[in-house]
């Protein structure tokens, strides 16, 4: 029952009045943390946000880069206008910055070794971008906090331990522990500082506590996660430990236990311990951690304490669950942590008692309200980039950020950006498409209509889930909704060697499907006719002359036409075709004759090829795409063929070359979630009415954001460009 409430109470509030409905979170930019680089730099570099804050007025946000050894700083006067303000040397790895005044205080690790820790605070003139004061702490800091009041600052020491030690067994000396820090007329106070030992408190390690995070409330009380040692420490105002405790353990049922290239939300675990990362106060009585787990737990959820250990509420897997339901999954991560959540951070707008919850591997934020502590209610979950690590709210100005640390320029991925939201009255932007029940699905990677109902669409999903290839059924709506999805079986099991790209129904409440070969790992290029549950009726593989100089790049797409034929788009080049053309083939399932025509492909970076092909009056459409993203994506377009007085040639020999013509610029589209632009657009179906849905393919999570987009236009109409 929570499951489905978690699930309706989303779709609810997408489809409230925007005249009745209560204020609601949507990203309106996005900044990659690149873009802080001078123009001489080497752009090409490793760059990260990872924890994150806001100067007082709530007009820049600083970030820590430790692949620069440097704070980022963004001017947010204009917040759909982000402004790269460059980058701060810190001479060393910054971990947590904080802001008093017009002062920022950076927590710097300087050590030579995990052996031989040492950290500095370093206190920065934002006005002049300098370093003007050095605090030696000791250690190695991680978590930096500022009293409400401002009068005092903590720092975490936590001498984290080298994890090719001894397997990353704990312990491993030297101890770490907390600083307290005065702050007198704006500057710290190094000469008072305060060391509060926590050795000899947790049962696992008690001579290596490794403190992760530190938080203040109201009254100047400290609480303390020691993540590895799965304990959790209150501070007195005074400085004085108050309180101890074991942050326990957690049954988990309904999760996915292995990493098999299926989603089975069947599983269980039995007293996971939550070893909780981040921590932040709800009020002088109550906080929240994430439950990321880091050696030998993580409970994959969130739980609200009372400051005397005394559980108020344990979410178990229903976030997770959650993010099950919009697609950010990662798979890839079920034998370990599944979705991480990392970070968490409590705030109050307009009243509204608010907890953000960042999954690290799921790349998504849960946003819930907490006015009661213990029945928190998930009001939205919020589209991020690729790991989320620090989070920062702005009621003042109704505005919410993300720093998201993970860059994968080397790969040609995403870069690390910081994301912005703003609160106010209207509907959820995202997601796009919601599961009803667990069914967990993602990569979705060919659309089909519903030949009897066009608002029905089936999508399927490709390699990403090598091991559970499905079809799913979609109903349109704001978010559309996967009510089912059927398995692909052959004799009873699902089927291997498959990599769904395309999907075409036939009409007679069965499909037929495209699959992508790769002769380097033995996959064969070849179309499947499955039945209305998923069951193999025939396969059909491609001719042996034509794919003897096949690539990994197969097809992707397959539609039926009016006559029956088949029609499929064959992604890039092959070794027998010319440079810069590829091939659209047909195949008549009635005398299972082949034959085909090039197609010419634009020029562009990175590489260019077809994703989709559908039939709608008379012609073939098609995505023609670059394998770019972000700011380096330049071609997304839809285009089209005549298929009237179009004569395919039998294979073999020479096929003749079409004429295309553009039908719109997808990239205008693909911008209008004020994130990075998308480089995998990859399914298309097309109504009689000329209607035409299109997808994302969010590559199953792992290494991407894990944002799926699902959306119409009409054929003949274009979106401004922004």
């Amino acid at each position: 029952m929570t499951f489905r409430l978690t699930f309706c109470s989303l779709i609810a509030l997408a489809a409230a009045s925007p005249a009745l409905a209560e204020p609601v979170f949507n990203r309106i930019a996005s900044f990659a943390t690149l873009d802080n680089m001078a123009g001489d730099e080497d752009r090409t570099r490793a760059t990260s946000a990872e924890i994150m804050t806001a100067t007082p007025d709530g007009k820049r946000l600083i970030y820590s880069d430790s692949p620069l050894g440097a704070i980022g700083l963004i001017d947010i006067a204009d917040p759909r206008a982000p402004k790269p303000l460059g980058n701060i040397a810190m001479d060393g790895e910054p971990t947590t910055t904080v802001v008093l005044g017009d002062t920022a205080f950076v927590g710097v690790n300087t050590s030579e070794s995990y052996a031989k820790p040492s950290g500095v605070l370093r206190s920065v003139d934002l006005a002049g971008g300098q370093v003007v004061a050095n605090c030696d702490l000791g250690g190695q800091p991680d978590s930096v906090a500022l009293s409400p009041k401002g009068d005092m600052i903590a720092v975490a020491i936590e001498n984290e331990r080298d994890e090719e030690v001894n397997d990353g067994a704990i312990p491993q000396l030297p101890a770490g522990f907390v600083l307290r820090l005065p702050v007198k007329d704006g500057q710290v106070d190094c000469a008072g500082k305060q060391v509060i030992e926590l050795t000899g408190l947790a049962g696992i390690a008690p001579d290596d506590p490794e403190p992760e995070y530190v938080d203040f409330n109201a009254q100047g009380d400290l609480v303390v996660t020691m993540q590895e040692n799965n304990h959790i420490v209150v501070i007195g105002a005074d400085g004085a430990v108050a309180s101890h405790f074991s942050a326990g353990s957690v049954d988990l049922d309904g999760i996915d236990t292995d990493k098999d290239g299926k989603l089975d939300f069947t599983g269980s675990l039995k007293a996971v311990p939550r070893e909780p990362d981040t921590v932040a106060w709800l009020d002088n009585d109550h906080f929240a951690t994430a439950n990321e787990g880091d050696w030998q737990g993580g409970s994959r959820g969130f739980t609200i304490w009372n400051r005397d250990g005394s559980v108020v509420h344990e979410s178990g897997p229903a976030f997770e669950h959650a993010l099950v339901r919009i697609g950010h999954y990662p798979e890839g991560r079920s034998g370990k942590k599944g979705a991480e959540p990392e970070a968490v951070k409590y705030a109050e707008f307009d009243g509204a008692r608010l907890l953000f919850v960042g999954s690290e591997r799921g790349s998504a934020i849960g946003v819930y309200d907490v006015a009661d502590p213990s029945a928190p209610v998930l009001r939205q979950i919020l589209p991020s980039g690729i790991g989320p690590e620090g989070l920062v709210a702005i009621p003042g100005r109704n505005l919410f950020a993300s720093a998201n640390e993970t860059d994968l320029g080397e790969d040609g991925g995403a870069r690390a950006h910081v994301m912005i939201y703003e609160r106010a009255e209207g509907t959820p932007a995202y997601p796009t498409i919601a599961s009803q029940d667990l069914l967990g699905w993602g990569a979705l990677s060919g659309l089909t209509l519903d030949p009897a109902d066009s608002s029905v669409l089936f999508a399927v999903s490709d390699s990403a889930y090598k091991n559970q290839p499905a079809i799913y059924r979609i109903q349109a709506g704001s978010p559309a909704t996967i009510t089912d999805k059927i398995v692909i079986s052959k004799d009873g099991k699902p089927a291997e060697t498959i990599d769904l790209e395309g999907i075409a129904a036939d009409g007679k409440g069965g499909f037929w499907l495209a699959s992508e070969g790769n002769p380097e790992k033995e996959i064969p290029h070849q179309i499947l006719h499955v039945d209305g549950k998923g069951a193999v009726q025939q396969q059909v593989a491609l001719p042996e002359d034509l794919t003897a100089g096949s690539t990994r790049f197969g097809l992707e797409g397959i539609a039926m036409a009016g006559d029956g034929m088949l029609w499929m788009a064959v992604q890039r080049e092959w070794k027998d075709d010319p440079k810069g053309q590829t091939k659209l083939l047909s195949f008549d399932p009635a005398t299972g004759e082949w034959s085909g025509v090039r197609y010419p492909l634009e020029s562009g970076e990175g590489w260019v090829g077809l994703s989709e092909l559908a039939i709608h009056d008379e012609r073939l459409y098609l995505i023609e795409r670059d394998n770019l993203i972000g700011p380096a994506a330049k071609l997304k377009q839809v285009t089209s063929v005549a298929l009237q007085g179009l004569k395919p040639a039998p294979l073999g020999g020479a096929l003749p070359l079409v004429e295309k013509r553009v039908e719109r610029d997808l990239i205008p589209d693909l911008q209008q979630w004020n994130g990075y632009v998308q480089d995998k657009v990859e399914g298309m179906a097309i109504a009689p009415d000329g209607t035409v849905w299109t997808v994302t393919d969010n590559d199953g999570v792992d290494d991407a954001s894990g944002e799926t987009f699902l959306w119409s236009f009409t054929l003949g109409t274009q979106t401004a460009a922004k």
